[in-house]
């Protein structure tokens, strides 16, 4: 009895342990989070709800799930960070039980978690995610209930996107384009699906002028994507112009090239490609360049303030500095 008991109280000790350490990481992360403003929070289910239209859901069973790919939580979002470690004290004896079914090898029940795109919340089982992921685990048992969304969330989801995430929904229901373009992934990372919206009317418009009737809304979205959008997007492909905007997408870059084509032709009152456009858009505005002249500034900073050395360029002769 008395060595079960010394043995009972070990596990104790070392899940109590265990729970000390994860909350002390979690609180040092949540300092690190707040020193690069980069979000820490998991998500709340309900505000994904409230956001992004919901078409239906289905359960699809038992299944193994990536751990690093579940991102919030139906009820518990604000006793856990994004990487499922405790933030309220209160959660300590749930998770030390579950930890000490972990070190007596007791297996535990699937948890429950709601997937949405590529990403999961956890309806039930918040306790048993976090003491996996602070074991190092890399997936776990969950059933499944598959929820269906016009937009794509992965892991890098966070709650400042879902604005825009609502907008890329409204935009695909409006246009149609899950039906008539299944295959199409239009993606912003900045707000501007109105102003998609309003180059499909513009070429609705055209359309009309051109064929002298009555164009169809489904008709102009479909040419707009085959005629407008992928023309374009094929032109950024082939030209490697997303090697200069690091972080942006296509759709980002149609709608900037777009306009820039505009603006040339209103410019020098000439028939410009969508190439030259595309071409003369990435030299002007390159991301890249922009981190250069950033970096140098950044340089130059540092040896102003003593924390660099600024490099020792070899002076030029007195021909060579006449001939300047």
């Amino acid at each position: 009895m008395t060595a079960d008991w010394d043995h009972s109280g070990l596990l104790d000790r070392i899940a109590s342990a265990d729970y000390q350490a994860a909350l002390r990481k979690g609180f040092w992360r949540s300092v690190l989070s707040w020193l690069t403003q980069n979000s820490n929070e998991l998500l709340p289910f309900d505000e994904v709800r409230k956001y992004l239209p919901l078409l239906g859901q289905h359960e699809i069973g038992l299944r193994q799930i990536p751990l690093d790919k579940i991102v919030g939580s139906v009820g518990r979002y604000q006793d856990f960070d994004r990487a499922f470690l405790p933030r309220q004290t209160h959660t300590k004896g749930r998770w030390v039980s579950v930890d000490k079914a972990h070190l007596q090898d007791i297996v535990l029940p699937p948890i429950e978690v709601y997937k949405v795109g590529e990403v999961y919340f956890v309806k039930d089982g918040n306790h048993r995610v976090s003491v996996a992921r602070q074991r190092g685990q890399v997936f776990i048992d969950a059933y499944v209930t598959e929820i269906q969304t016009p937009v794509q969330l992965d892991s890098d989801f966070d709650h400042d996107d879902l604005i825009r995430k609502k907008e890329q929904a409204e935009f695909l229901l409006n246009t149609g384009l899950v039906n008539l373009r299944p295959e199409a992934q239009i993606e912003l990372t900045v707000p501007g699906y109105s102003r998609l919206l309003e180059h499909i009317e513009t070429h609705r418009w055209f359309m009309g002028e051109k064929y002298q009737r009555p164009i169809e809304w489904e008709e102009a979205v479909t040419s707009w994507y085959d005629e407008v959008y992928l023309p374009l997007v094929r032109v950024i492909r082939e030209q490697n112009i997303l090697e200069h905007f690091p972080n942006r997408t296509e759709g980002d870059l149609y709608l900037w090239i777009i306009e820039h084509l505009w603006y040339l032709r209103e410019e020098y009152k000439a028939d410009i490609s969508p190439d030259e456009a595309a071409q003369h858009f990435a030299e002007e505005y390159s991301e890249r360049m922009f981190e250069r002249i950033v970096n140098v500034i950044r340089h130059t900073a540092r040896i102003l303030t003593g924390e660099e050395e600024a490099e020792i360029i070899p002076s030029q002769g007195k021909e060579d500095a006449s001939s300047t």
